[in-house]
């Protein structure tokens, strides 16, 4: 019986945990709409905190949520074969591997059936033993990049929180891209990337204009730059219990019947092998931390 009690109690536990992560997403697209600029929460990779006092049975909880801009992203569809070698570069495949990644990904987009130098069409998609062939056509979700020959469960694991198919744009918007983005990005210096993530989170911790990237008068952004971001929020309660899940959203404006400023493209729970926000690492980032009151 007690035994039975425990996995009750937790149970119970971990769906508190989960609604308090869903409440997360909600906190973030509020927050994102903050009519005061210093207060709004900016989508460019950095953490921010909820803590709540009394949840359940006396347990507290830490709602920690991460805001990263598509724009901030690199388009798996409109990525030339410069920066799609740059990226691959660090990818965890040996060389001749990285070759071959980048020329299946033209392959798999492009409107032809050439191969291209490394790559990949349909006769080595039917020698490779596999029932489909390129769809010649751009990507529609980056899961489709699972497709590509090459493309494994590491490599796109890997691959899966730098690129996009929302942002539209041939560059990632280096002023609101993530370390993760910044590191892989072609003639970046590694000591520049680490001064402006600590700038930028300077910044936000101060409500003060986000600075720019150094030695980058284009900055990638544009007016047709993409207003989808993926929210990620991770809940913690006190006993252990907790939940993570992601979602990527985007504006709903021009839409006068939307109920909601954002609309739900994607909602992943429990990402398997994903960072806890409440690493050491992520907590670095964290810009600002709350009172559920305060909110």
């Amino acid at each position: 019986m007690r035994r039975q009690l425990a996995i009750v109690e937790q149970v119970k536990n971990n769906a508190e945990a989960l609604a308090l992560a869903e409440a997360g997403l909600a906190i973030a697209e509020s927050m994102m709409m903050a009519l005061d600029q210093t207060k709004r929460w900016r989508a460019d990779g950095n953490v921010y905190q909820v803590d709540y006092a009394n949840v359940n049975n006396g347990l507290e909880a830490k709602v920690r949520i991460r805001l990263l801009s598509e724009s901030g992203k690199i388009d798996i569809n409109k990525a030339d074969q410069i920066l799609l070698q740059s990226i691959m570069m660090h990818a965890p495949v040996d060389e001749d591997q990285q070759n071959a990644l980048v020329g299946a990904i033209i392959d798999w987009r492009d409107s032809d059936d050439l191969v291209h130098i490394d790559g990949a069409e349909k006769k080595e998609y039917k020698s490779a033993g596999l029932s489909y062939q390129p769809r010649n056509k751009p990507f529609q979700s980056i899961e489709e990049l699972q497709m590509v020959l090459g493309v494994n469960e590491d490599v796109y694991k890997w691959l899966e929180p730098l690129v996009t198919v929302h942002s539209k744009q041939g560059q990632a918007d280096n002023q609101t891209a993530s370390k993760e983005v910044l590191q892989v990005l072609p003639g970046v210096d590694a000591s520049v990337v680490e001064s402006f993530i600590l700038a930028r989170l300077d910044s936000a911790r101060m409500g003060v204009p986000m600075p720019p990237f150094p030695g980058i008068t284009d900055q990638g952004g544009s007016a047709a730059a993409s207003h989808a971001l993926t929210i990620i929020v991770e809940a913690k309660l006190s006993d252990g219990s907790s939940a993570l899940l992601n979602a990527l959203v985007t504006e709903s404006s021009g839409n006068a019947s939307a109920s909601s400023p954002f609309q739900i493209l994607k909602w992943q729970r429990s990402l398997y092998g994903k960072e806890s926000l409440f690493s050491d690492e992520m907590s670095q980032l964290l810009v600002a931390e709350y009172a559920e009151s305060e909110l």
